[in-house]
């Protein structure tokens, strides 16, 4: 099996299928692999089977939520552009939550969702927090569920939304993107450079 997927040590140590369903998720490649079958070796059938798009949807749901949401900020970053001179605020408060999973970094975050302006598809970065402890929000949100496999779908989201900023050199930015979310995965910061 290639190495590009060993070390996965963020990542739950569980069945992909069991990290999918509990993230309300599918992939839309048939698998050969067995249910129980470990992240790793999902990945790898997928890379095989020439199914990036799969693969960025299984990183979302095995990235644990704080960095499953700096996987998201990477992917926005990619378009908005470099801090401090551009930025969006729900993708600032975004990334404060991020370095500081703090209560108030998250309700900051929260608010930016409501301001932001129609088009700005960071607010999926900010809704990635929101729901990163499973609930709706903060103050009496805090008491009930977020709809299940929302903060995944939202990260998966922004990384799409970012490939479309890419058209030049999709297949070399999906590849980026996935080795990002594999480098988070195994510790790592994510600031990778495409490869040629």
């Amino acid at each position: 099996m290639s190495e590009r997927f060993a070390n996965l040590t963020k990542t739950p140590q569980m069945p992909a299928a069991r990290m999918l369903a509990d993230a309300n998720a599918r992939l839309g490649t048939k698998l050969d692999a067995p249910a129980s079958a470990p992240l790793d070796v999902v990945l790898a059938e997928l890379e095989e089977k020439g199914a990036p798009i799969d693969m960025l949807r299984l990183l979302g749901v095995a990235l644990p939520p704080r960095e499953r949401v700096w996987w998201s900020c990477l992917a926005a970053r990619d378009y908005i552009g470099a801090a401090p001179d551009h930025n969006t605020p729900s993708l600032a408060a975004s990334e404060a939550w991020v370095f500081r999973p703090t209560q108030e970094n998250r309700e900051k975050a929260e608010h930016t969702i409501d301001l932001a302006e129609p088009d700005d598809e960071t607010i999926n970065c900010a809704m990635g927090v929101l729901y990163a402890d499973g609930t709706l929000g903060t103050g009496e949100l805090a008491s009930m569920p977020a709809p299940h496999g929302a903060a995944e779908a939202l990260a998966f989201a922004m990384n799409v939304t970012a490939m479309g900023y890419h058209e030049g050199d999709f297949d070399a930015y999906v590849q980026l993107l996935i080795d990002r979310g594999l480098d988070i995965a195994r510790g790592g910061n994510g600031n990778l450079e495409a490869k040629e």
